[in-house]
């Protein structure tokens, strides 16, 4: 099951007439107590992070300047960003869900996790905050899981229509987290070329890919995936995450990229893919932005009922594939690396010729490329 994060205390991070608000959860908790959702995860209580993980990216003076703003009563503390009495307790609170959620995935617990946080996080850079956001959640949830928990390499996905500057700036000379994000360009904060690519040792782990405003959905779709292989491909990660910002939708307020909820679909399975290919299947994705609350809830709904379905995406190896059919009493009439490349041209043409198809709707498309009787291990 997925381990899934939500909790009515990130609503005490009160920002006023603001469009990061406590209505963009209070919609989204409605709409997945609406469901049949919650029935398929596993609720994982918040927790709280420790300096020691959050000064992995942020300064000490900033953590100070952080609480004691708070203690004042809050305020614009830059800006675009507003702070509560609460802001500050609750930005720990949100840095330590995503870094808990990692903890989770790495020991087994589970291979995905959706984190429902507030605020949000990848603007905010090392000692200021920006564009919302307090503490960088997926680059302190990051650098735990490398300094911490061990891994070598992870990547961050980033599909916020606004560019994940702070993150960008955190890794920029960092072998080990390779970051990818798809945004609006030129727009807000206008950072984000393709040419920024790293520097040092990090030179190469950097993928920018600026979309125009008014680009169509499909093209968006294909320019994602040939990027994000890219990445995958440069990054061969142990761990995936998300900065899932869902303000790319046509309906946003202060963003779009013109896309509608079921494009998230098609992006969380692309994502899959990858982390499946590489990672054991290990994905955590943490919400960013999307301030059309009603959309905002009914793209979260879409990006979970996709992290919780019963649908095994292409990253099903193939070694499990075969221990099913042989558990079923089959024989397979391909070898494993045959098996292995017709699986791989399968969903390198249904994803970049039909990127907006259903998962349903790419199944039976399976049949044109695999043998009949590997289908049925397709499905949990």
């Amino acid at each position: 099951m997925t381990l899934l994060y939500m909790d009515d205390r990130f609503q005490h991070h009160r920002t006023g007439d603001h469009p990061e608000c406590p209505e963009r959860l209070r919609a989204i908790q409605a709409r997945l107590s609406g469901s049949d959702l919650l029935s398929q995860v596993k609720r994982i209580d918040v927790c709280t992070a420790t300096d020691e993980d959050v000064l992995r990216i942020h300064g000490s003076d900033y953590l100070r300047t952080l609480r004691s703003f708070a203690d004042e009563g809050g305020g614009r503390i830059e800006a675009d960003t507003v702070m509560s009495e609460d802001s500050a307790r609750i930005a720990w609170l949100a840095a330590g869900s995503a870094v808990d959620a990692v903890s989770r995935v790495v020991q087994g617990e589970d291979t995905q996790a959706l984190c429902l946080l507030r605020p949000p996080g990848h603007h905010a850079l090392p000692d200021s905050a920006m564009g919302f956001c307090l503490l960088n959640n997926v680059a302190i949830a990051a650098r735990t899981a490398v300094e911490r928990l061990g891994l070598d390499r992870v990547l961050i996905v980033d599909w916020d229509v606004h560019h994940g500057n702070g993150t960008q700036d955190v890794f920029y000379e960092d072998e080990r987290v390779t970051f990818f994000s798809a945004h609006r360009f030129p727009f807000y904060p206008g950072s984000g070329r393709s040419t920024e690519t790293g520097r040092g040792k990090g030179l190469g782990t950097t993928f920018n890919l600026p979309l125009a405003f008014g680009i169509s959905r499909q093209d968006y779709l294909k320019r994602f995936a040939a990027v994000l292989e890219n990445a995958a491909e440069k990054a061969r990660p142990d761990l995936v995450l998300i900065s899932a910002g869902f303000d790319a939708h046509v309906e946003d307020p202060i963003g779009s990229l013109g896309l509608e909820a079921s494009d998230f679909e098609t992006l969380t399975v692309l994502v899959q893919q990858v982390a499946a290919t590489h990672a054991q299947g290990r994905l955590v994705s943490l919400l960013e932005g999307g301030y059309n609350v009603e959309r905002l809830a009914e793209c979260v709904e879409v990006h979970l009922r996709q992290l919780a379905s019963a649908v095994r995406w292409y990253g099903r190896f193939t070694g499990e594939i075969f221990a099913f059919l042989s558990s079923q009493g089959r024989d397979l009439v391909v070898d494993e690396r045959d098996l292995t490349t017709r699986i791989d041209c399968f969903w390198h043409n249904a994803l970049q010729s039909a990127p907006s198809c259903s998962i349903r709707e790419i199944l039976m498309a399976a049949c044109c490329y695999l043998p009949g009787e590997i289908l049925p291990a397709l499905w949990w």
